[in-house]
Parts: C-alpha cells; structure tokens; sequence
C-alpha cells in the first residue's frame, strides 16, 4: 500500500509574528509563522487588509523568529530558530518572490531538545549581534557583519552556557554602540530537591559580548520575582535604556544600577482581588523621541505603559487600560498605524489605531489589598482600536465531518473549533470567498453581459451592456448606475458583443450588423449580406470575427485600419455549422495570429489570421462532446514560462472542461488537460484578477483559474451560479465582476486568493467543542461542550447576583459586553461547564441546549438502537462529575441515555446511569452499547431505569478513550498502548483481545477503513495504518467455537497475535480527528485535521507507475529544493517513527516554484517535460482530491 499525502488546508494558528521592512525600505510587512511550519509574508493593502504575499512550507518546527537589520541597512532579514539544530537567516527576494537562504550555520542535534538552543531569539537592537538560547543550560551568540561588498557574514558562535539553568525569556538590550548585551531570565536548579523550593527565585541576568575579545561574560545577576515570565527591551535612543520585566501582578523596570521601579498591573473589576494576573505577549512602538509599549494579560486586556524619566533615570512607570482584544500568542505595532494580534485561538485580527475623543474617560476605581493599592476598570467595546480585518482560524480543530447537507458537487467540511465563548461551528466550502457589492433586478431574462471604457486609457469602466431577450440595456457607472440611451448603442435588439476597439472607439454586434460608435458619436453600419444573420461574434482591440446563420459556417474576418474603420478583409466557408468561436488577445500591439472554432461535430479548430493564410486550419481538437463556448487566452504558469503561455480553453456541454496549450508560432496543440466542473455546459469569459488575465468558467458552480505564487489554481467561487460574467474596473474596486444570476445583476469580488476552502462561520457556542455526531437519517449535530476552570450559566447568574449584592445594587449599569469580546470568568480548578446542544446546521439554529449541572462534564457521544426497541433511536452521552484532571479521579461517571423524539428535532432524559469511571468512549453495538470505563469494556442492554450490564473484559492496559466496530468487530482504543482488536463471542457472552500493536502509541484519533485495517494518529503527530494479517482474521473468523481465543497464550507480554505496520507519516501537529471518505466521487481517500487548524489527505495511487514516478520526483526534490530552515525532509517526516510508504506532496508540489533551469533538470530525470510533471501534480490534486 502506497498513499499520497497533500494538504488541502495550511494550518491556519499562528505561533509567531514579526515585521520589518523586508522586501522595500518604504514597506512595512508581516511574517507569521502558521502551525509552527509555513512561514508566510503577509502586506497591508491600501484598503486596510491583510494580503498573502508568499507562503513556504519549511519541512521543520519553527520555535522562533526575530528580524534583523545590519547597522545602516535598510531592509530586515528574518533569524529562525529550529529544530533543524541550525540558525538560519532568511532574505525575501522581491523579484523571485520567495524566502532565501543568506545562512545556515550548525550547533546542534536535530530535534525540539531542551538542551540544543532554538527556542528562543533576541537581537542587538544595533544590529549586531545575535543570541540563540536553548530551554536548559546553553546560550549561543553570533556577531553579524557585512563583507566588502555589503554581504552578511556571521561569525563562529560563542558559548554562554550555564548549567543546571532553566531559561524564561530573553532580549536585547539597548545600550547604543556599546559591547552588545543580552538579558535572560533565568532561573538554578542546582541542588534544588535539597533546598526548599520556596527559597528559590529566579535571576536576571545580563550577558555581555566583547566586541575586542570576541567573548561573551556574565555582567550582571539580580534576583527578581518569582513569577516573573517575560522580559521587554527599552529603547536606549528614544528612552533611558534597561528592561521591562513582567511578572504576576506587577512590571518592574530594571537596569543596571537603577533602583527597581514597579506598577501593579490593572485588573478587571469583577476580578477576585486575589487572582494573579501574568502578561502574556507584548509590541513595542517606537519613533523620534517617542517609544510606548502594548502589554496583554492573558484575559486578553490591552495596557498601554510609557516611562516617566530624565536622562537614563525612570521615576515612574505609567499604566493604563487601553482596549480589550482576543488573547495572542504574538502581537506587532506598525509604524503606519496598525496593530497585528495573531490570536491564540479563533480568528487573528488586523486594527488600526485611533484617536479617542478626549471627553470619553474609562471610569476608574481603587482598592487595596495586601497594603497595596490596585487600580480597577470595567471592559468596554474597542475605543482606541478599529478592527479593519480578519484572518480565520480553525485552531483549535476539535472535531469535523465530510457530508454534502449542501448537495453541491463537493462535500463541505463542518468543523467545531475554537476554545470557549469564541468557539464555533463553522462550514468549509470548497471555494473562494466572494464580497457582493451590490444586487440589482433586470427587467426581463438577460442573455449575455459586457462592461466597457470610453478610453483605452481610462482606468475604470463607463458602461455596463446588459443583452436581454429583445432589447439591449446600458447603465452609465459613476457615483451611481444609471440608464442611459445616448451612448450610441442601439437598445431595439439583442446583442451578441460589444468591446472598445482601437483608442476610443464601440462596436456593438448584434443579429442584424456591426455597429460602430466612434468617440465624436459618428456611427458607421455593417450588415451581413443575403438578409442573412449573425450568430455568433469575437472581437479584440483591433480584430473580429464574426459567424453568419445557414449551417455552412461563414466566417466574415475584419481588422481596423489606422483611420479607425472596420474592414472586410476575408471571408471563410467552413462546411459546419458552428457551435462557438474566439479569438485570440491582442499582445503587445500586435494583431492576434488565431482564432478558434468549436462545431456541433465535436471539433474545435485553429484557425490561422495572418495575411498570407487567412482562416486556414492549422490544428484540430476533438472533444468528447459538444463544445459550448471556447476561449483563447494568455496565462503564465508557474515558472516554467518567463513568458505567458497561450491556452485553448474549450467548455463542453457535459460538464467537461478542456485545456491546451497553443504554440505561439504554428497554432499547434499539445499538453491536454481535462477537469470536471458541474452537470451544467461550461461557459468561458475573461477577466481581470491579481492584475493580470484570468479565465472563469461558469457551469452548476463558477470556477477560477489563475496562477497564485507560481502556482496554477482551479478553484469554484462560494457563491450561487452565474450564467454570464464579465470584468468590471470601478473606483470603489479595482478588481471586481459583474454577473447575471437569474434575471439579477450582480458586482462581486473574490477575495483571499490561494485558499482551497471559505470558511463559513455558522454560530457561536457556549463551551469549547470536544466531540459531535450527525444523528441518523437527519441532518441533525449534537455537540457536546465542555470547558474546565469555568462557570456554567447558572455559576455567572450567581456570580452577577453577588457582584450587585457587594456593590449594594439592584443592577450592573453598565453594559455587559459578549462573553467573544471580553472573555468568560475564570472559576477555581476542578469546576466543570458543559452541555449538550442539538444544531441545525442548514438552519444555522440550535434546536436544543441541555446543560448538564452538578459539576459533570460530557466527554462521549453516539447513537444507539436497543433489541427491545427496535424502533426507537436513543443518545447516549458519558459524564464525570468533579473530575480531576492529575491525577485522575471522579466522584462518579455517568451514561446518560436519551431518547430522540419528533424525527430528532428533541430529546427527553430516559434515565442516566452512575458507573465507577469516566466513560471516554461509547458505542452501539449489535443492538447494544459498548463502553470503554478506564481498563474495563463493558456490553450493556437497555433496562427501565438504568442500563443492564451485560458482559465485560477488564483486561485492557490503560484507558479505553475510542471503540470501532464493524460486525462483530471491535477495534478499541487506548490511551497509550494503540488499538488492540477484539472479538465478541455471542454465544459464550465473552469479549477476547486477541490482537494488538507491538508499539505503544499515544491514541487520538482512529477510523476503520476495512474490516482488518486501522488508521490512525498519536499525539506527537504521526500518522500510522495498520491491519491485522488475512491468515489471522481468517482463523478468528471461521473458528465457530472460539476455543483458539480461550487457550491461546500471549505474546510479548500482550495479545497472542500482532499487527502488521503498513504506514508510518508524521505531519507536525497533532491530529484530533480522521475521517474516511470521498472528495472526488469514487475516488476514497482518508481526511484528518489538527489542533493548528490544517486539514490534510491521504490518498492512494491508482497505479504502480505512479507510485514509482511520484518516488523519484520526491527523491529529486529532496535534493534540489532541500527545506528552508535546515531540516532534512526525509527526517523531519521520520520523526518518532521512519517514514513508510508516503509520498510527500507538499513537497513534490513545490516542483511548481523552482527555477526553470532545475525544472528542466528534474523533468529531465524522469524522462519528462516540466509541463508533464506539472500535469501530474494537477490531476492527482484534482481528479483525486479537489
């Protein structure tokens, strides 16, 4: 077994973000790190929105990031930190559009070890020199220069080690043109189960680097507070210099020599007076003479702190609540005035800073505790920020389904993600995301739609043509859309096309002639001879082509002389009757040299236009059916081409879409491609996207494509069919189209460019989503929530009365904001929030919300079918109650059982069971339920007030956390020791293990592919398939007694037999959940997402040939393309477990952004063109996957 692993969706949480200048001194950019392996370029746009510029996938773990800039320099690089073992600093090349290597020096084992440093950063605020350090024990600095000719150049590294040290947090310190100094929190272990532990407090300490002795030394140590977590650099030039450190409750600032200066942190007031608060991530803004920093706590509160000093001497730290966003792992100010919060959970966020109006004051109090005097503040709304846009994430990914509730030609993916009051069911549809900027009716069924500019000039367009059934309508576009009848376009007929041709003239073709509309409003008449009609039309900026009714196919050929008229130049008899025709664009000034023609026999033909062969075939495509409409257009893709490639795209009326190339010079066809749209005739219009042409082919769903990061896309719009499209330029959007859908005029714009799926948000949940399932024959989710340390409704109801009660008042006057903006309270450890909610997604409307009281917490689902009622469905729902989490104790467990009433639309309590552990997981089985109770699996019948136990096997290793079954079946799920497979005998009533895996496995995610084969995924993110031996199910099947299952011995201190180890892939993440299904109709492949929000695919090969041509291209690439930050690919995928049997292509499909010299190397290699291997990459992404 061979499969194909692809992801169809980056992981969308960010670990890290930096910025810089990194691609033009003027610009200001954004890298993220996205699921701690794809490293991503982001830019503002002029419209306030985030743009993808480039995104690489790095084959490694990123730890960490910091930019860099030389002194003098003026454009940033990025230092990475690793588990390459290597410090790597990376430039973005603006003219290849990528990440390049500057350098890549080694100093350790690969590998997130605590000891090889990686895992954190920090730069000379000068420029130079940099620090890599380690979790434990080493610290390594690197002295960064430039050569004669202005190259960066590093130095060996110098040690800093310390052993027996655990380090926090550390920074550059800003001291000027000084020897460079480094500040780390740092906290000794030595001898510390000797001493007590209370009596231990970490250090801070400065590390100096001698710039003349090329030395780095310890400068200074000082004690701080215990809790401290985080240190800040000052800025030196702008500020006094030192550091900022954070710890609970309270900033210190710190420098050598200066007596402690500290603030208590401002809290919230309904926060416990008591409960600590830790600064979690942090900006820093700084400009001539001016400098403040952004601190967040970890409720997501923003603080905006400045130092009061003279000099070098701080007298007082200033901080004030600033606004309330969404909880970050990394935040950055721009100098233009925005701030990036690239949030820990939930959708990242882009704001812009604004001026508060000065008589809008946050009301502040005061109290004390501890002697101490705290500040208090009530969250509002965002005052001094302006949300401008998002970025969506799924992290956390919890849990999906792959179903078609939709009954589009895709499946959607419904997805649970996110972490409390934020989470959401969302629905991902294959698609790209579309804005509608406005709708409009027409006053009858539209037949085609154009838009046009009075000027080739002219940045925007004037008009928009609407052809109806037996008139023509033109709106005039300004500040608004209006109706006009003295453009000099005739309103009596139909029309068949209408362009700008030449510098400022109109044609308009219609059944009856040519109209043309010069600018000084002269119009010139054309009509087809023998009162004979026009059928079908193709115009460009100096050339059209026109059809002629009669079956015969006549092809009149007209070009526009220099005196701005249309000219009769060939005329064409082509036997057929013709069933579409195009032609090419005009290219830097020059006529088009084809045209083609599609015919009802099946064929489309090239058609030559050059002087000495006019209308003379001079290629031929058959296609498998009726062409509806053919398209010659101009496109690059990838980097194979430095020039664009003419395509002969041709949509056929089964669904079908064809794809040529056209040899610029003989009008041959080669390199053929086919893709299936929809069940409608495909229907083909130009238009103008990311700058340049794009083709949009509209059937039962309207499809893009266009070349992305050297990438070729084909991907559907989220949006209902269209019939007719066109390009539309406006002051409002640069980049936009105008459509008909009915008899409605519609402008949309498409956006995010690059992504496979648009993220649907359907509505908010109360808890963080664990687990949910589709109830039978419905299109009904019920989702279990839970969420620990919180507060269930009833808890804040009690929380509000007392708030009032203490504050001597019969309300809160002000204003409760939602629990998304400002977070949910925080209840003491062991306290459970959870609830059973019954969804309709297609609704967007919860039917049913069950929440469950008395501290139980819901952690298993499924529906089940009992012997006695074979009629009735029933839900079943496993509780804790008080659940303690290390180590792990309950109070009692649960089985509820439910029955499902009015066709799932509601449910009753039947009665609920207490069991002696916390059920993970249940599952119905042979009329039955099965579950797992720690070690134990236990059969129970449904009885009138409770369950009946029925049968159990207590010998399982661990806890049973997942239950499969197929038949008899049973694959069970521990939580360490993998799957073990069971058999249950019904005639004796026994459950027998007798098979397991021979490696113990972290479990947590399964699903059964066929009755013998498993696969699965662990925690540290490896993805394995396993299958027990035919000879083996054979046996346990056709043994009608079971006496191999009692008297068989075990085997390696396990089951007597063992599985067979057929996959073994890691992906860098840990998966939460796996699904089998099909994308593509009958093409069956595996889907899994992660807690970083990437959903990816395992697919496998229809063919040896493509097994063996897939492993030399992987092969080829490891070599040619090795990973950006220094990790071997062939490693990087063996963590934990060497690879087996997957071909990477995330990897093989970045053979599309190589060089064209390497291309042609590797095509080379495997006895092909580039534009061969390119082919399939496609067809596997698109006739397998999406």
């Amino acid at each position: 077994m061979y499969l194909y692993h692809l992801t169809l969706q980056r992981p969308t949480a960010i670990n890290v973000c930096i910025h810089g200048n990194f691609s033009n001194p003027k610009i200001q950019e954004i890298v993220v790190c996205r699921g701690g392996r794809i490293l991503e370029l982001l830019r503002p746009d002029d419209n306030g929105r985030l743009q993808t510029i480039v995104s690489t996938e790095v084959f490694g773990l990123i730890r960490s990031l910091t930019p860099f800039r030389l002194t003098g320099g003026t454009k940033d690089y990025v230092v990475v930190g690793s588990d390459s073992g290597r410090i790597a600093i990376l430039e973005y090349n603006d003219t290849k559009n990528c990440f390049e290597k500057v350098h890549m020096e080694t100093f350790g084992k690969s590998g997130c070890r605590r000891i090889v440093p990686g895992e954190y950063l920090a730069v000379d605020p000068r420029g130079r020199a940099v620090m890599i350090a380690a979790v434990e024990k080493q610290k390594l600095v690197y002295v960064l220069n430039r050569d004669s000719k202005a190259r960066l150049t590093i130095s060996s590294p110098l040690e800093a080690h310390k052993s027996h040290t655990i380090c926090f947090s550390v920074c550059g310190v800003d001291v000027g043109f000084e020897n460079p100094i480094f500040a780390a929190i740092e906290f000794d272990y030595t001898d510390y189960h000797s001493t007590e532990s209370s009596e231990r407090n970490k250090v801070l300490t400065f590390y100096e680097l001698d710039l003349g002795l090329n030395h780095v030394s310890r400068k200074w140590s000082e004690t701080v507070d215990r809790t401290s977590n985080l240190v800040i650099s000052v800025p030196y030039k702008e500020g006094p210099g030192g550091v900022l450190l954070c710890a609970e409750n309270y900033i210190y600032f710190k420098n050598q020599g200066h007596p402690d200066i500290k603030v208590s942190i401002p809290r919230r007031k309904d926060m416990p007076i008591d409960e600590p608060i830790l600064i979690v991530s942090y900006a820093t803004h700084k400009q001539k003479d001016l400098f403040f920093f952004l601190l967040q706590s970890e409720f997501g509160d923003l603080y905006k702190v400045k130092l009061v000093y003279t000099g070098a001497v701080v007298s007082e730290i200033d901080m004030q609540y600033f606004d309330t966003v969404p909880v970050a792992s990394s935040m950055v100010i721009l100098r233009s005035g925005f701030l990036f919060v690239a949030a820990e959970f939930g959708n990242h966020a882009f704001y812009q800073f604004q001026e508060a109006p000065s008589e809008e004051q946050d009301l502040l109090w005061e109290a004390e505790h501890g002697g101490e005097k705290w500040t208090l503040f009530q969250p509002r709304i965002l005052k001094n920020l302006l949300l401008l846009d998002e970025l969506p994430s799924l992290a956390p990914m919890m849990d999906f389904k792959v179903l078609d509730l939709l009954h589009e030609d895709t499946p959607q993916i419904y997805t649970i993600c996110g972490r409390g009051p934020r989470a959401a069911v969302r629905v991902l549809r294959h698609g790209l995301p579309v804005t509608e900027m406005a709708v409009s009716g027409l006053p009858s069924i539209p037949t085609a739609v154009w838009t046009l500019k009075k000027n080739a000039r002219d940045p925007f367009d004037k008009y928009i043509v609407v052809s109806l059934v037996s008139s023509t309508l033109v709106l005039a576009v300004g500040d608004t859309v209006d109706e006009v009848t003295d453009s000099g376009f005739l309103g009596s007929t139909t029309t068949l096309n209408v362009s700008l041709i030449g510098e400022d003239s109109l044609v308009q073709i219609h059944p009856n002639g040519i109209r043309l509309i010069r600018a000084d409003r002269r119009i010139s008449e054309w009509q087809p001879p023998n009162k004979r009609h026009i059928t079908h039309a193709a115009v460009n900026q100096q050339q059209v082509v026109i059809c002629l009714s009669g079956g015969t196919g006549s092809l009149f050929y007209f070009e526009l002389d220099n005196q701005g008229q249309l000219n009769d130049v060939e005329r064409h008899e082509m036997g057929r009757e013709i069933a579409c025709i195009d032609i090419a664009p005009v290219t830097r000034g020059q006529r088009a040299r084809f045209m083609a023609v599609g015919d009802f026999e099946n064929n489309v033909r090239i058609l030559s236009l050059l002087p000495e062969s006019y209308l003379q075939q001079v290629s031929l495509l058959s296609t498998p059916t009726q062409p509806e409409s053919v398209c010659l257009i101009e496109m690059t893709i990838g980097k194979v081409d430095e020039n664009p490639t003419m395509f002969l795209n041709v949509g056929l009326r089964n669904g079908l879409l064809l794809r040529s190339v056209v040899d610029a010079v003989s009008g041959e066809l080669s390199d053929n491609r086919t893709r299936c749209l929809g069940s409608r005739p495909v229907k083909l219009f130009k238009i103008k996207a990311l700058g340049k042409d794009t083709l949009l082919a509209l059937s039962s769903r309207s499809w893009i494509c266009y070349n992305y990061q050297s990438k070729f896309h084909m991907t559907p719009l989220s949006y209902v069919p269209l019939e007719y499209s066109a390009p539309f330029s406006s002051q409002q959007c640069a980049e936009s189209i105008v459509s008909v859908s009915g008899t409605t005029l519609r402008i949309i714009t498409i956006d995010r460019f690059g992504d496979i799926f648009n993220q649907q948000e359907q509505t908010l949940l109360r808890y963080t989503p664990h687990k949910f399932i589709t109830l039978p024959n419905t299109n009904l989710f019920v989702i279990l929530e839970t969420d620990h340390a919180a507060y269930n409704e009833r808890g804040k109801q009690l929380l509000k009365e007392d708030r009032m009660i203490a504050e001597d008042t019969k309300e809160i006057k002000e204003p409760e904001l939602p629990e998304n903006v400002i977070g949910a309270p925080r209840a003491p450890p062991g306290q459970w929030a959870s609830c059973i909610r019954l969804f309709d997604p297609l609704e967007n409307k919860t039917l049913q919300i069950i929440e469950l009281s008395d501290n139980e917490a819901a952690f298993s689902v499924c529906t089940c079918t009992f012997h006695d009622h074979p009629s009735d469905e029933f839900l079943v729902v496993g509780t804790a109650k008080d659940l303690v989490l290390q180590p792990r104790s309950c109070t009692a467990g649960f089985i509820h059982v439910y029955k499902i009433l009015d066709g799932g639309r509601r449910f009753e309590l039947l009665h609920k069971t207490r069991v002696e552990e916390v059920p993970l997981a249940v599952r119905g089985f042979q009329d039955r339920l099965l579950v797992g109770l720690g070690p134990v699996l236990r059969i129970y019948d449904l009885g009138k007030k409770k369950l009946l136990r029925k049968c159990e096997n207590k010998n399982f290793p661990n806890f049973i956390t997942q239950i499969h079954t197929n038949v008899d079946r049973i694959i069970v799920g521990d939580i360490t020791e993998s799957f073990l497979y069971v058999k249950y005998k019904r005639s004796d009533n026994r459950l027998y293990i007798f098979a397991d895996d021979t490696v113990p496995r972290w479990i947590t995610c399964g699903v059964m592919v066929d009755y013998d084969t498993m696969i699965g995924a662990d925690k540290f993110g490896s993805l394995f398939v396993i299958r027990l031996p035919s000879e083996v199910s054979d046996e346990i099947e056709e043994d009608p007694t079971g006496s191999s299952l009692l008297f068989d011995k075990g085997y390696l201190n396990g089951a007597p037999h063992k599985v067979q180890q057929l996959i073994h892939f890691y992906t860098g993440d840990t998966i939460c959940s796996i699904t089998n299904c099909e994308l593509v109709p009958g093409v069956s492949c595996v889907i899994y997402s992660t807690v970083m929000g990437a959903i990816g695919a395992l697919v496998p090969f229809p063919s040896r040939e493509d097994v063996d041509f897939f492993q030399h291209l992987e092969m080829h690439m490891c070599v040619e393309n090795p990973p950006l930050c220094g990790r071997d690919h062939t490693s990087f995928r063996s963590a934990y477990f060497p690879v087996k049997d997957v071909i990477d292509g995330d990897l093989c499909e970045q053979f599309g952004s190589l060089e064209p010299l390497k291309q042609r190397a590797i095509a080379e290699e495997l006895d092909r063109s580039p534009a061969d291997v390119l082919k399939r990459l496609e067809d596997i992404r698109h006739t397998r996957l999406l």
